[in-house]
C-alpha cells in the first residue's frame, strides 16, 4: 500500500486529491495538512511513502518545506511530488534544485497524476513533460524573447561514460526509463542502470534534479 500525505493550503484540492487517490486500489491518503510545518510533524510521525507538496502556502511555503526534508535524513525514505498550479515561473527550476522527486501541475489529467506517485513511489522520479521543456527552454535562451543561454560546470561530467551522458541527455525529454528504452531499443533495466550510476557521478540527489545538471551541461537531445 502506497501511504500518501496531502499538503495544500486549500481546502477543496486536498478533497480531489484524496478522493482520486482513495479510490485507487494499492494506494491511500493517510494524513492531510495545510501548511509547511504541518508537513514536517507528518512526515515525522507517520513516515508516508509519498507526499504531495504545493509550492504556495502560507508561513513556510513548499520550496523551504522541501529544503528542510532534504536536509532531514530521517526522512529520506518520504518522496515528495511537488503539485501547483504554476508551471512558467522560478518555482519548477527551484524546486527541482531543492530536489523534488517529482514536478506535476495540478490540472494534468487524474491519471498522470496518480501515475507520478506509483512512479515515485517505486523509487524513480517524474516530471511532466510541459515542465522538462520548460526547464530546459530556459536553460537554452528560449523562455524568454531576451534570455541568453546558460550554462555551467557540473562536476563530476568528465566521469561519465558515453552511454551514460547520452541517458543523462535522454532525461530531460521528460521520458521514463521505459519510454528512453523503447526509444533507443534498450532494456528498461539498461536504462535505469546508467541513469543511477550518472546520478551518483553528478551527486544528483533525483532525477528532477539530473535534468537541472544536464541542461546546465548542454547534454539535451536533439529531436
Amino acid at each position: 500500500m502506497i501511504r500518501v500525505v496531502l499538503a495544500d493550503d486549500h481546502p477543496l484540492v486536498r478533497m480531489g486529491l484524496r478522493v482520486l487517490i482513495d479510490r485507487e486500489d494499492g494506494m491511500e491518503v493517510i494524513g492531510e495538512v495545510n501548511s509547511g510545518q504541518g508537513a514536517l510533524e507528518i512526515l515525522r510521525r507517520e513516515r508516508p511513502d509519498v507526499l504531495l507538496l504545493d509550492v504556495r502556502m502560507p508561513g513556510m511555503d513548499g520550496l523551504e518545506t522541501l529544503r528542510r526534508i532534504k536536509a532531514d535524513s530521517s526522512l529520506d525514505d518520504t518522496r515528495v511530488i511537488v503539485v501547483t498550479t504554476f508551471e512558467i515561473d522560478q518555482y519548477v527550476f527551484e524546486a527541482l534544485q531543492a530536489g523534488a522527486n517529482g514536478f506535476i501541475l495540478k490540472d494534468s489529467a487524474p491519471d498522470e497524476l496518480v501515475r507520478a506517485i506509483r512512479v515515485v513511489a517505486d523509487g524513480e522520479a517524474l516530471l511532466s513533460p510541459s515542465v522538462t521543456r520548460r526547464v530546459v527552454s530556459l536553460f537554452t535562451g528560449q523562455g524568454a524573447p531576451n534570455s541568453q543561454p546558460v550554462s555551467a560546470p557540473v562536476g563530476g561530467l568528465d566521469e561519465l561514460t558515453d552511454r551514460e551522458r547520452e541517458m543523462v541527455a535522454w532525461v530531460t525529454t521528460g521520458y521514463s526509463n521505459e519510454e528512453i528504452a523503447k526509444e533507443l531499443t534498450l532494456s528498461p533495466a539498461t536504462v535505469r542502470t546508467h541513469v543511477s550510476r550518472a546520478m551518483v557521478k553528478l551527486h544528483a540527489r533525483s532525477r528532477a534534479q539530473l535534468v537541472v545538471f544536464a541542461v546546465r551541461a548542454g547534454l539535451t537531445v536533439d529531436r
